[in-house]
């Protein structure tokens, strides 16, 4: 049934000679062969001087609306060196089939340009990541080289030396994942000893054997794997003089320069590779890349789930739409995307690049899985719009005010759709954080859905869907009936989102009333959305704990008044005050609008709270243990969001009580407490002298 379409042809430079071998021909069913006229230009994503690089979206055949990245070359622009490395590249992408290597879907070409149809990694290159991070931790760099040896190996046991390895060419997909890309550089061994004589690769990652021109074999990419670690685990290249003959020079002959704080095992697995005499490097003897699986350094992973991509990526990166750009240079990406017409080359050219068309096989499972590319925001490239927000938007009343931002109501001119839009101060917060967590994690159903973000140099304005239902505990509060069993509901709805956002190491870190929202005034659970993610943070400290307290009284966990590490935890207290809330129409630490924070902070601090008499006698017996567990003043001890999922008042929430709870009707002191923390605030320099002698975890 299948009919695979593949035009192959290999191109060998021997002594600057070309020689072309036989063309096979497969076709697949189902697939046609491709031309240009089949993809629409979304956006540029690179361009050198022999072409460009294009997202683009499939328009026809069973892989339509599919987004790829289109490399374009011009053969005219191309020298026979040049157009060489594009048919190498070209057949290595056609034979390697692999989780860490970018894919090639399609390969023609028109009288005057090449195409490779390539995969669209939304998640930029390493070198991106590395430049902004500076350096890495020993866990990021263990998992992006287990999985880069795993690509290596494979193209190893094809014959294939890489030769270029470097952090811009390892690219990273939506989950963080790397993929291996940019083969022009790459060889298949050609002489008796398996060795290529080619002097090319950028310079610093170059091994001592490609530098000397004697000959290298597929040890030189275990040369160029140590470099890429070193740089990784310290932010610097270990070979760079002031020149590109000095770095040379240093690669030939110059001691390395092992920094001290790095572990013994890190040492250890640098030193075995960077070794001059490459049949003494470790992945250069019969085991290959066993060697360097069973070394110390990659103890911890689990080689088989890792091939299987089964183990969790350091590093998520922000995406929002499928065809969001945010991590290819503006440079590009503001660039009108234009094929302009080739200039025919030489006849001999035409020749070369005989067998140059592909399309790949699809699997079943690639063919099953293949849907329509969903819309669900309408995100704008952050800090390069071109355009302004008051362009788009008309600016209406204001919703609510904070200490770095104001949200106002707004609509959008095009669709008349109602948003609001968080217009935050620059000069007083920085938002990345906030932005990246929403466009990671906005797509949850009781997520607030982040639709646009404008950035005009002083000002950031963050579009979200509109919160028509308002406030959870206002709606709460005001219902005339109101029973555990709704409660229990409410509750889990909020429980199982936070419990998400920890399992991807999110903490939102200031679960107050008026950042839970109903997003329209059906009251059910479903409509609850988590706002306000300005002090959330991405956990990243090796021991899971956040380092950068931050402060909304009378929903603040004890230990982070005693300025300690805390992490999740922190969020479950918040819930615990919002459970305690719902059941009796106050909260637990305070009595009154003429509360200080002095006291707020001290009944916090105690831990103690009443779970007797008043209002609690209407309670059940499994609703206050609940609350009991999740007010614990030990964070060690606290539930979890997972514990609480499993506590029997959420579980058996079906045979709670249905009878109206006897809360205190006073929203009013639930109300008064939030604004308690901007005299919270101003009272924390002298908070701050009597926890002096309070020692802190930072």
């Amino acid at each position: 049934m299948f009919k695979f379409l593949a035009l192959r042809a290999r191109s060998i430079r021997e002594e600057g000679n070309i020689k072309e071998i036989a063309i096979t021909h497969h076709v697949k069913e189902g697939h046609e062969k491709a031309d240009p006229s089949q993809f629409e230009l979304l956006k540029v994503l690179g361009q050198g001087s022999f072409g460009k690089v294009f997202l683009v979206k499939k328009i026809s055949g069973s892989d339509a609306r599919q987004l790829y990245a289109m490399k374009v070359l011009k053969k005219a622009t191309l020298k026979v060196r040049d157009r060489v490395r594009t048919k190498m590249e070209r057949d290595i992408l056609v034979e390697v089939n692999h989780p860490f290597i970018v894919k090639l879907h399609y390969a023609f070409q028109t009288e005057g340009k090449l195409y490779l149809i390539l995969d669209f990694l939304r998640g930029g290159d390493l070198f991106t990541r590395l430049s902004k991070e500076v350096m890495f931790t020993e866990d990021d760099v263990k998992f992006y080289l287990a999985e880069l040896a795993l690509a290596l190996d494979h193209l190893h046991s094809l014959g294939i030396i890489y030769r270029d390895l470097k952090p811009e060419n390892i690219l990273l997909d939506e989950e963080g994942h790397i993929k291996l890309t940019d083969f022009g550089l790459s060889k298949e061994s050609i002489d008796h000893e398996k060795k290529a004589y080619s002097f090319c690769g950028t310079v610093e990652y170059m091994a001592p054997e490609v530098v000397n021109r004697r000959g290298h074999t597929q040890s030189a990419d275990w040369w160029s794997f140590g470099v890429l670690m070193f740089e990784m685990l310290t932010g610097t290249l270990p070979f760079q003089g002031k020149d590109r003959k000095e770095t040379m020079t240093m690669i030939l002959k110059a001691k390395l320069g092992m920094p001290q704080f790095l572990s013994p095992e890190a040492q250890s697995l640098l030193r075995m590779l960077f070794k001059r005499n490459p049949a003494n490097r470790l992945g250069a003897g019969p085991d290959g890349v066993e060697e360097i699986k069973r070394h110390p350094f990659f103890s911890k992973i689990d080689w088989n789930k890792l091939y299987r991509r089964e183990i969790h990526p350091p590093f998520k990166p922000a995406t929002g739409r499928p065809e969001d750009t945010f991590y290819f240079d503006p440079e590009f990406t503001a660039k009108t995307p234009k094929d302009s017409p080739g200039i025919p080359p030489s006849a001999n050219a035409h020749q070369l690049f005989r067998g140059f068309s592909f399309v790949a096989i699809a699997s079943d499972d690639e063919s099953q899985s293949m849907q329509t590319v969903g819309v669900h925001s309408i995100v704008q490239q952050l800090h390069r719009n071109s355009i302004q927000f008051t362009d788009g938007y008309e600016v209406k009343e204001d919703i609510g005010v904070g200490s770095y931002s104001i949200c106002k109501r707004c609509i959008h001119k095009a669709s008349n759709m109602e948003y609001a839009v968080k217009i935050i101060d620059k000069s007083k917060r920085d938002p990345t954080e906030e932005i990246e967590i929403l466009l990671r994690y906005g797509q949850h159903p009781n997520i607030i859905t982040l639709k646009d973000v404008y950035d005009d140099g002083k000002y950031v304005y963050v579009v979200t869907e509109l919160m028509k239902g308002g406030e959870l505990l206002d709606k709460i509060l005001r219902q005339k009936f109101f029973s555990e069993r709704e409660a229990s509901a409410v509750l889990f709805t909020i429980t199982k989102t936070v419990e998400y956002l920890h399992a991807q190491g999110v903490v939102h870190r200031d679960l107050k009333p008026s950042n839970i929202l109903y997003v329209d005034e059906s009251g059910n659970p479903e409509s609850i959305r988590i706002c306000d993610f300005g002090f959330a943070k991405q956990l990243r400290a090796e021991n899971g704990l956040l380092m950068t307290p931050c402060y909304t009284a009378n929903f603040v966990a004890p230990e982070v008044l005693k300025r300690q590490g805390y992490d999740a935890a922190c969020d479950i207290w918040s819930l615990g005050v919002l459970l305690y809330t719902m059941l009796t129409g106050y909260t637990p630490f305070a009595n009154g609008p003429d509360d200080t924070p002095e006291e707020i902070l001290a009944r916090i601090g105690s831990g103690k709270f009443s779970l007797s008499g008043g209002y609690w006698n209407t309670v059940s017996d499994t609703a206050k243990d609940l609350v009991s567990k999740m007010l614990h003043v030990d964070p060690h001890q606290r539930l979890t969001a997972a514990q609480v999922l499993s506590h029997p008042w959420i579980v058996h929430c079906d045979q709670l009580p249905q009878y109206q709870l006897n809360r205190q009707d006073a929203p009013h002191l639930v109300k008064a407490s939030r604004y308690l923390f901007i005299f919270f605030c101003l009272a924390i320099i002298t908070l701050k002298r009597r926890i002096k002698n309070l020692k802190t975890y930072m």
